[in-house]
């Protein structure tokens, strides 16, 4: 007995993972797995009741900023049947559609327009899918190619701002939302290069197809059409930037924004359209904040027996500096990214991480976002690789099916994570330029 517990540290991190990944490899869904894992321990100590399975995931719950989660969703869906969509569909083809590979290009772009937006990847992944795999396969794309370019642009949605995974790391580590959406922004548009840059190279070896060049005047009024859409991520960032309305309260102001623009603006969503979005953001949020639930569960658990003190102690005397701790980070949220839900791998692993990041005097905007952009590849890597899952999944094959060319796409991304790890301006310079006073 240690400090009045039964079960040691040790004895209860087995617990936890062992039963965890065994039900996950039993296709056990990630939200129930992560509950059940909790309760042999809270059945097994004296000092524990199942009861605080409940009681924690309830807390969970009880905090306002996970309000933004389900207004965010919100947007993206009302974006998606209220003609939004389609306005930066015609707006990316006038930019890219001349490029190599136009359609590909397009998917691009569009992600980084939809990710200034919605903040969410899953929904940036399921709307688009439903756009793009289809069509490119009309027009001579590989299928494998297809399904891999819009499930790896769907990761954009959660690194350029508003992200939700920057609202949810800054309530629960306490980083400045507005430093951490301004950090994002440098790295977002250096992954959405690279993403093009692959596009190219595929498409002139592969001979895809190219659209004319749109004229000056088409890009004028595409981009007329489409200046009230592109306002959203202008009066979200900048709405918390100036100090006029919280994370949370920025969600609700898109959510409204967005509908006007449905509504009054573009006149494209009506009552079944509005049904429709709210049922499809019923269903995302709620599984969204299940795993957020049992995952903190998960989390007091590894809190209460200190396990993430006994997992380090052995890391912090590596001697690794910043860059080392960097590189350290993004492999545990990459390896972790592959079995776990973002949200929940965040509320896990963060906290674990922390105190290893500030034993090297880690900048914690920089810490933030190399583990946000190292989780955001996690979601087009099996086994779990929610996006490219989403993508497979309208497609009709199985995942292992776009596996190669996903795989081949993310090797200039992680040029990118290494590049950033090495460099901390690519994060930091734009909040130290514009909010320095975010960053103290």
């Amino acid at each position: 007995m240690i400090g009045g517990n039964i079960l040691s540290p040790g004895e209860a991190a087995a617990i936890l993972f062992g039963v965890f990944f065994t039900l996950l490899v039993l296709r056990v869904p990630v939200a129930v797995s992560l509950g059940l894992a909790c309760l042999p321990i809270l059945l097994v100590e004296p000092r524990l009741s199942p009861m605080m399975l409940a009681q924690e995931t309830f807390n969970a719950y009880n905090s306002f900023i996970l309000l933004a989660v389900p207004f965010f969703l919100l947007t993206a869906n009302l974006m998606s049947v209220g003609g939004i969509t389609d306005r930066l569909v015609a707006l990316s083809r006038s930019i890219v559609g001349s490029w190599p590979g136009s359609l590909a290009q397009i998917n691009v772009v569009l992600s980084v327009f939809f990710a200034g937006i919605s903040g969410s990847s899953t929904a940036d992944a399921a709307s688009q899918s439903k756009i793009f795999i289809d069509a490119q396969t009309r027009e001579g794309y590989d299928l494998s190619f297809s399904i891999a370019i819009t499930a790896v642009s769907a990761v954009l949605a959660v690194v350029i701002p508003p992200s939700i995974l920057m609202i949810v790391w800054g309530g629960l580590i306490s980083t400045s939302i507005g430093a951490l959406y301004l950090a994002g922004v440098v790295p977002g548009l250096l992954i959405a290069g690279a993403q093009m840059a692959t596009v190219h190279v595929y498409a002139v070896k592969r001979g895809y197809p190219t659209y004319p060049r749109s004229s000056f005047r088409q890009l004028l009024c595409a981009i007329w059409v489409s200046i009230p859409a592109l306002m959203t991520p202008v009066i979200i960032v900048g709405g918390i930037l100036a100090g006029w309305f919280t994370a949370t309260e920025s969600a609700c102001v898109a959510v409204l924004y967005s509908a006007v623009l449905s509504i009054f603006v573009y006149r494209e969503m009506g009552r079944k359209e509005l049904y429709k979005a709210l049922v499809d953001t019923g269903k995302l949020a709620s599984v969204a904040l299940f795993c957020i639930g049992t995952a903190s569960a998960f989390g007091w658990l590894l809190a209460y027996y200190k396990i993430p003190q006994e997992l380090l102690a052995n890391v912090k005397s590596w001697g690794l500096g910043p860059i080392g701790v960097g590189f350290f980070i993004a492999f545990v949220f990459l390896m972790v990214g592959c079995f776990l839900d973002a949200i929940p791998a965040i509320i896990i692993v963060g906290t674990v991480l922390e105190p290893l990041a500030k034993s090297v005097s880690m900048d914690p905007v920089h810490f933030a976002i190399v583990s946000i952009v190292s989780l955001a590849f996690g979601l087009v890597t099996p086994p779990y690789g929610l996006c490219l899952m989403i993508s497979c999944a309208v497609a009709g094959v199985p995942l292992r099916y776009a596996l190669k060319d996903t795989l081949i796409m993310l090797v200039p991304m992680m040029v990118v994570l290494a590049a950033m790890i090495v460099w901390p301006d690519i994060a930091l310079f734009l909040p130290r330029l514009i909010a320095p006073e975010l960053m103290k």
